[in-house]
């Protein structure tokens, strides 16, 4: 199978969806797939299978933004596009943006089956214009998104059940969803781990995730502020984006100690899972939260946030891991509470290793390319359908005028035309 993967967003993979689109490449062609990608990721110019076009210039301080959302813009290019869907059996696209847009066009044209995924909410645009709890800007992105792009696809991949029911409600359209958690990766499980010797003796909060407005790290820094064990708690934040900064300003004015800030590799993402006692997940917003299950699957205790925009506390045991959203007091309590209950803690945490909210990886892209498959069969059949409805349809019309000429040509010899001409005749045998 011929699979080209277009993503307006691809680079580092410092970002859950880069993360996600790089999973799948990577399974579709240990699958013996050939893969084709359309980004504008330079450095993988001249790389086989990739297809590159420009990234889009805002102007120095626009691409400063830009830069440290630690993504890349990408220019849709008609000839780099048509070059990378000429034979191919099918496309899937990861965000529905310019580039996406402009593939998604050039695939219908060919009549080449699209699936596409779902890996951006609403706030994850709207944060960036102040308008994230605008009701209206969040409903009318999604609009856009429908009426734009997501209407045309032939299947979509949602990542969990809450965003496909909340991106349909929103439109007051069904679609044709396909519901596939990213999955969490192999390496991620218990196993034993030191803490390095700054943190010895201290009891370790880990997060995962950009540091964007909706992840709401500063709800967490103004807990651990409350709480009664405030001087022996560590944070770390294992991430990187826009908003350090902000992070740094509350931390400050918080009084607390500085937290951990910084990318953490696979490798060691997976030892600081394995070393810290309580994973704390404050997001307001979160589509799936696969840095959460990474967390469960090593048997780390979660305390999530029960936002209404959060897919994420869906993961929690039960309410002793939920906090009030953005309620910095609610989340100093829990916080303390199970530093005060270790034997809980470990009770809680055999729970999460037992649980099966998470499911691997593996299995995840196995469901991707399925879907992939399933949907490129079913449009070949439906295709094939209606050639043959219009192919009957055809040999029909044709039958019918051979019979009307015939006919014609019986009466002309019968001498019963009611002209004085053969224009009749002439139209009849036009048909033949």
């Amino acid at each position: 199978m011929v699979v080209t993967v277009v993503a307006d967003v691809l680079g580092s993979e410092n970002n859950g969806t880069t993360v996600a689109c790089m999973n799948l490449i990577r399974f579709l062609k240990a699958r013996g797939d050939t893969v084709r990608v359309v980004c504008c990721d330079e450095e993988r110019r001249g790389e086989e299978g990739y297809y590159i076009v420009k990234k889009l210039s805002l102007g120095p301080a626009l691409n400063a933004v830009i830069r440290k959302n630690c993504v890349s813009i990408a220019i849709p290019d008609k000839k780099v596009i048509s070059e990378a869907l000429e034979g191919c059996d099918a496309v899937h696209i990861m965000t529905p943006f310019m580039l996406a847009r402009a593939a998604l066009r050039e695939a219908v044209k060919r009549n080449i089956p699209v699936t596409a995924g779902f890996h951006c909410q609403a706030e994850n645009l709207t944060s960036h214009l102040m308008l994230m709890n605008s009701k209206l800007a969040n409903k009318l992105v999604y609009k856009n998104f429908y009426n734009g792009f997501y209407k045309y696809v032939d299947a979509v991949h949602y990542p969990t059940q809450f965003i496909r029911d909340d991106f349909e409600k929103s439109v007051g359209h069904k679609t044709n969803g396909y519901v596939i958690s990213n999955g969490v990766n192999e390496v991620f499980e218990k196993k034993p781990a030191e803490k390095p010797p700054e943190l010895e003796g201290k009891f370790v909060i880990l997060f995962i995730g950009r540091y964007a407005r909706e992840k709401s790290h500063k709800v967490l820094v103004k807990a651990v502020a409350k709480s009664k064990y405030r001087d022996n708690i560590r944070l770390i934040f294992a991430g990187n984006g826009p908003r350090k900064r902000e992070i740094d300003a509350c931390v400050k004015k918080a009084g607390i100690t500085p937290p951990v800030m910084e990318f953490f590799t696979r490798e060691r993402l997976l030892e600081a899972i394995n070393y810290s006692d309580l994973y704390c997940h404050p997001a307001e917003i979160e589509l799936e939260g696969i840095a959460c299950l990474e967390a469960i699957s090593c048997g780390l205790v979660p305390v999530v946030s029960d936002s209404p925009r959060c897919a994420t506390k869906y993961f929690a045991p039960d309410e002793k891991c939920i906090f009030k959203c953005n309620d910095s007091a609610d989340l100093a309590a829990k916080i303390d509470f199970w530093i005060e209950n270790p034997s809980l803690r470990e009770e809680y945490s055999a729970r999460c290793l037992a649980s099966g909210v998470s499911v691997k990886q593996s299995v995840c892209m196995e469901a991707m390319r399925k879907m992939i498959t399933e949907t490129a069969e079913a449009k070949k059949r439906r295709l094939s359908r209606e050639a043959g409805r219009y192919t009957l349809q055809s040999a029909a019309e044709r039958s019918a005028a051979l019979s009307e000429a015939a006919d014609l040509r019986e009466n002309s010899l019968n001498g019963v035309f009611a002209s004085s001409d053969d224009s009749e005749y002439e139209k009849s045998s036009l048909l033949q």
